[in-house]
């Protein structure tokens, strides 16, 4: 059964110079347990989506409209103070950058508190008791210690796994985790995914990891929704998209990468490269939103929208072309 539900999601934000389509009618959904990775380069839509589903956006000069049904409820729908109940309490969010995300002038057990003493009716006892008890849940040692402490005290990789401990603090259906990972060192970020891996046995939450590293998908995800210019391009689970994938924007991010054991040394081993520059989202799109970059693009691609259709089981892409690039790849 789907947790969350979104419908033709629509974020624009409306400037002197024309209307910014961020996120232009884009649909998923997430189970309840399930990690679901949205992936795409900086500006697709990422973050937008994920802050619109929180109804983080500020309106004007942002707009958000569709349907985003969260345990059968329109949040789109909901008054302001029905929001207020459930962010952070049924939804949490982990945001990008914990340093500017965290208070500097309060302590981390106070910040992990206000969470719990807002939406659990803890007394401030109560809830430096649970803020220690997720310190130590999230694996930061002498809790009783670090929760009188303030950000500044911590190292990175500590604030994010702070940033987690407040995330997970009520509990959430729903963990949303933006680029958890990105300001950490390689040794740091594969503790922070091994310990989101472990608190969702836990917890039992569902994730929606939004990233732009798809060593990060290949690690955590289930599923994997790839965006493009504010559009869902692509999705399958993460052992089809990553054997077969069948959109070619997708194919330029996966040769991006560089190989276990390749070398990287001579033209034959250098990487792939996507051309050109993502389109202005402040004009209207016609035909496929990767046309001007793909080097298969054809007068149908640059005339007709293709259409998100299933190409396999379980696998959808929106290109014209993607069976024939599916054999191609």
């Amino acid at each position: 059964m789907a947790l969350l539900e979104v419908e033709n999601l629509q974020t624009h934000f409306r400037a002197p110079d024309g209307i910014n389509r961020a996120v232009d009618g884009v649909n998923f959904h997430v189970n309840a347990g399930e990690t679901v990775a949205i992936v795409g380069e900086s500006g697709c839509g990422k973050s937008v989506t994920a802050m619109s589903i929180l109804r983080l956006i500020p309106e004007p000069p942002g707009k958000i409209a569709g349907s985003i049904r969260f345990n059968g409820r329109d949040l789109l729908k909901c008054s302001d103070r029905e929001m207020r109940a459930i962010r952070g309490n049924e939804i949490s969010m982990i945001f990008q950058e914990p340093m500017t995300s965290l208070n500097p002038v309060l302590t981390v057990g106070r910040q992990i508190g206000e969470t719990l003493r807002l939406h659990q009716g803890m007394s401030a006892q109560q809830a430096e008791a649970r803020a220690v008890e997720m310190l130590k849940l999230v694996g930061i040692p002498e809790p009783e210690r670090r929760v009188r402490e303030y950000p500044h005290q911590l190292s990175g990789g500590m604030r994010q796994r702070v940033m987690i401990a407040i995330a997970l603090a009520c509990n959430p259906k729903l963990l949303i985790a933006d680029e958890p990972t990105t300001a950490l060192d390689v040794t740091i970020q594969a503790q922070i995914l091994d310990l989101m891996r472990d608190l969702k046995r836990t917890v039992g939450a569902a994730i929606v990891i939004i990233t732009h590293d798809l060593g990060v998908v290949a690690e955590v995800a289930e599923r994997v929704i790839v965006m493009y210019a504010g559009r869902k391009v692509e999705e399958a689970s993460v052992e089809k998209l990553f054997r077969n994938p069948r959109h070619p924007y997708t194919q330029g991010l996966l040769g991006s990468m560089p190989k276990l054991g390749s070398s990287l040394t001579g033209e034959e081993t250098r990487l792939q490269e996507i051309p050109g520059l993502v389109p202005s989202l402040k004009r209207k799109l016609e035909g496929c939103v990767f046309a001007s970059r793909c080097s298969h693009t054809t007068d149908l691609c640059r005339k007709v929208a293709p259409a998100l259709e299933e190409k396999a089981d379980g696998h959808i892409a929106a290109c014209h072309y993607a069976m024939k690039e599916a054999v191609a790849a």
